[in-house]
């Protein structure tokens, strides 16, 4: 068995790996960037190993910078969680060469399911079904432009080496083939350094089904059923559930069948999952289920196959990478109850999903209701440097609407703050009637998301105990003697006037400001002030960058005539591009923005006025 492990990785996932070996006995070496030097996994690992600037590209991404931490430290082995090196041959492939052990597949397994395109010809000829589509290596924009006319619209450009949602973009006409080309290359190139796309038809009800698959060396290769991850938000999951609604056993043992042949095609070694693309127009068929791409790693996911089985796939993962063979065989695997998990983002749902950085001054999770897996604590920072997630929520129900239910109260009982989070949209996806149906497919939030990002608002009553803590006592007692017990006074809620009832005597030791935490969210109640010198933003025509990033593309000029939601830059920040538009009609006044260039928060990119 393994006695020492480096984990080449940050985060919840770290802390994650860290968790299972521990519980083995196993050493455990983090690695870390400047902006991770407090961080969690820092703490909780044996030994840690600073390897470089806060820029993924300068420390997580360096894998000659890993490998030297892991000889220094005399570590065996090297687990690379998810994302970064995760799913690099070449990093595999020299980690063995070191002389180390590789937690994770073959490298000759990663090259052949690493690029969407050979996979899906690899998986053709095991006889696994895969989606229609072209995957040839012209990528002249005009010829690709054509095949995506002859497969027919709409259609769905992919990044050859995509992953997580990362290059790409699905295309409704022709008319905006090109642009969604070019950004989908340009995305792909700056996450994957390989701008190389596939073209699939576009299925107009499609459900996102996956398999969890294990390997060993010893020949042996089992499933542990399937996951649904159908409620996505530009292709990212956001919902994930085992096992998937509707699915009946003679569909469930095909599709887990084919994921086994999938799997022993490529030799597979580990932790892998086989994603599923399926038509739900009539249900889930097993005719109506094709391959979409291997993940050749453990998945974010994997803590709900985990509730449903009982199993640590991280200690698997370890055994196996030690040699072992798998602990279980396929017919000591079955599945018990139901568990959904949500991966919880600082992000601001009503201002259409922006990452939210800064200090967690206040957070608190209900560990005590079901599983939180996590890589901050109580008054860290969340950085602009890495993947906004900051958890992920998992319950456990004997049911689906157990589960359901369990998570919804979870959510519910979380208060984050000053950071924002997606907590509340969250909520709001759980109570969708299509969610609560089990009947969501990957356009759910595309179509409905307006009623799932509405801003949150307190209810009176919460405002009204939050307001007394801050009256005193004498004010309170003042007003009663010639007026009811109940009046109205102004506060600032956020920043934002509100009027708030107050009832009852007040206190001796007034609170100078109150938090509300009610259904997920957290707002801030002070004194009333009058407002002033407040800075400018989009309603006066100011476009302000919204955190920290690297502007992208630039598409106006000064003296430009611009119309109400057209795209004047993008933005590149944690690990997204994000568009900024003009507010209203009217002419580009002022432009301090160009490609490359490193903006800071608020920083002033833009300047519109009204056209005379």
């Amino acid at each position: 068995m393994i006695s020492s492990l480096l984990i080449a990785n940050r985060g919840e996932i770290a802390c994650r790996i860290i968790r299972s070996a521990r519980e083995m006995g196993i050493r455990t070496v983090a690695v870390y960037s400047d902006a991770d030097a407090k961080a969690l996994h820092v703490r909780e690992a044996d030994e840690a190993v600073h390897i470089g600037p806060s820029p993924a590209r300068e420390s997580y991404l360096i894998g000659e910078k890993i490998i030297t931490a892991a000889k220094a430290t005399g570590a065996e082995a090297i687990h690379p969680g998810y994302g970064f090196l995760s799913e690099n041959a070449e990093f595999a492939q020299a980690v063995a060469d070191a002389g180390l052990v590789w937690v994770g597949p073959k490298p000759s397994s990663i090259t052949a399911m690493g690029l969407k395109d050979a996979a899906k010809k690899l998986m053709a000829d095991a006889g696994v079904p895969v989606t229609p589509g072209y995957m040839g290596e012209n990528q002249d924009p005009a010829y690709l432009a054509e095949q995506a006319g002859q497969i027919g619209y709409p259609v769905l450009i992919k990044a050859v080496a995509g992953g997580g949602g990362k290059g790409m973009r699905k295309v409704d006409a022709a008319a905006d083939f090109t642009d969604a080309l070019a950004s989908c290359q340009r995305e792909a190139a700056a996450s994957f350094g390989n701008d190389h796309v596939l073209i699939e038809k576009y299925i107009l009800t499609p459900r996102h089904i996956e398999v969890q698959v294990f390997g060993d060396t010893h020949g042996n290769v089992v499933h542990l059923f399937e996951r649904d991850c159908s409620l996505q938000r530009r292709h990212q999951k956001v919902i994930e559930e085992a096992p998937a609604p509707g699915m009946d056993e003679a569909t469930r043992a095909e599709l887990c069948a084919a994921a086994v042949r999938a799997a022993k095609a490529v030799d597979y070694v580990g932790a892998g999952t086989i994603e599923f693309i399926a038509d739900a127009s009539e249900g889930l068929r097993a005719d109506r289920i094709w391959f979409m791409e291997m993940n050749t790693r453990l998945q974010v996911e994997h803590p709900v196959t985990e509730e449903i089985t009982g199993v640590d796939l991280v200690e698997w993962q370890l055994r196996v990478a030690s040699g072992e063979p798998i602990p279980l065989k396929q017919e000591e695997l079955a599945i018990n109850g139901w568990a959904m998990e949500a991966r919880l983002y600082a992000e601001d749902p009503a201002k259409g999903f922006l990452p939210s950085i800064g200090k967690l001054e206040l957070f608190q999770l209900p560990e005590h209701l079901g599983r939180i897996d996590t890589g901050v604590y109580e008054g860290a920072e969340v950085s602009p440097f890495y993947d906004p997630m900051i958890a992920k929520v998992i319950a456990y129900g004997e049911d689906r609407e157990e589960a359901r239910e369990m998570l919804s109260e979870m959510l519910e009982d979380s208060a984050i703050w000053p950071v924002k989070t997606n907590s509340a949209f969250l909520i709001n996806a759980l109570d969708h009637p299509d969610f609560v149906a089990g009947t969501v497919d990957t356009g759910l939030i595309g179509r409905d998301g307006d009623s799932m990002t509405a801003e949150p608002v307190p209810t009176e009553t919460a405002l009204t105990n939050a307001a007394m803590a801050m009256v005193p006592r004498v004010l309170q007692s003042g007003f009663r003697l010639n007026a009811p017990d109940v009046r109205t006074a102004p506060f600032l809620l956020d920043g934002k006037r509100v009027d708030v009832a107050l009832h009852g005597p007040g206190t001796d030791e007034p609170a100078p400001a109150m938090l509300v935490a009610e259904s997920g969210a957290v707002w801030q109640l002070t004194p009333w002030r009058a407002a002033g010198g407040a800075a400018g933003g989009a309603s006066d025509g100011a476009i302000l960058s919204p955190m920290p990033g690297k502007i992208i593309a630039v598409d106006v000029a000064a003296g430009d005539k611009v119309t109400k939601g057209q795209k004047l830059l993008t933005l590149e920040a944690m690990k997204m591009e994000h568009s900024l538009t003009a507010p209203f009609d009217g002419v580009v006044a002022e432009l301090n923005a160009s490609v490359g260039g490193q903006v800071q928060v608020e920083a002033l990119l833009a300047k519109i006025e009204t056209a005379e």
